[in-house]
């Protein structure tokens, strides 16, 4: 029996015309996703995200007007709202925080790869957050901090102890999160499917009980400091 689902659909937000084009190229080229529509500020992203009721919009960080920032606010206090992936050529860690408090699902910047963008939309449509490599390493860095010695080492300690639940393969799969890989990425690197790196990540959810990929990271790192 056929049980092919419906393409993701996909709003591009961005001021750029020609960004919003290559975007539109790369994904329409892909059999399981499809962009319904464009937008070039935030204002108009949220009018056709009112019509077109996408699965994920691809959101331009900085924008004359309405940034998107302030859209993507807007956007998940309505019913039923889209994934949200911010795209940015800036890195700075206050628009990768301030995109994550925004409530966004996902961060990554324009000159990731286009399979790699692509794998982000596809796992913020799952209902999965995902950070460009470089984008963990600046939430990681922004919401630790400097400690003092005392500090660091019971923090080492309590995250060890978290880490400590895990089976061997399921901590394998922590540190390549913690390394910023998507699904397909952890699946080549530890030689196994995407459903099992989808069924070992659940079971890093349930035993750390955290509720995204950025809080698992983040205890790899204190872990390993």
């Amino acid at each position: 029996m056929d049980t092919e689902r419906e393409p993701v659909r996909v709003v591009v937000v961005d001021d750029d015309q020609l960004v919003r084009m290559a975007l539109r190229l790369v994904i329409d080229g892909e059999p399981d996703l499809t962009v319904v529509a464009e937008a070039a500020d935030g204002d108009a992203a949220i009018a056709v995200v009112e019509e077109q009721r996408p699965d994920v919009v691809l959101m331009d960080v900085r924008m004359p007007g309405r940034d998107g920032l302030s859209a993507t606010r807007e956007l998940l206090t309505r019913p039923a709202p889209p994934r949200v992936l911010m795209l940015t050529t800036f890195d700075s860690d206050d628009l990768v925080l301030g995109s994550l408090r925004a409530g966004a699902h996902g961060f990554v910047l324009k000159d990731t790869r286009p399979a790699q963008i692509l794998d982000a939309v596809r796992t913020v449509a799952e209902g999965n957050p995902v950070l460009s490599p470089a984008a963990t390493a600046r939430v990681i860095a922004a919401a630790t901090g400097p400690q003092s010695s005392h500090t660091r080492d019971a923090t080492r300690r309590a995250a060890r102890k978290q880490l400590s639940a895990l089976t061997e393969r399921e901590l394998e799969t922590a540190r390549a999160i913690a390394d910023g890989l998507g699904n397909p990425e952890i699946a080549e690197r530890l030689h196994i499917s995407v459903a099992t790196v989808k069924a070992h990540t659940g079971s890093l959810f349930a035993k750390l009980a955290v509720e995204n990929r950025v809080q698992i990271a983040l205890l790899v790192r204190d872990a390993e400091d």
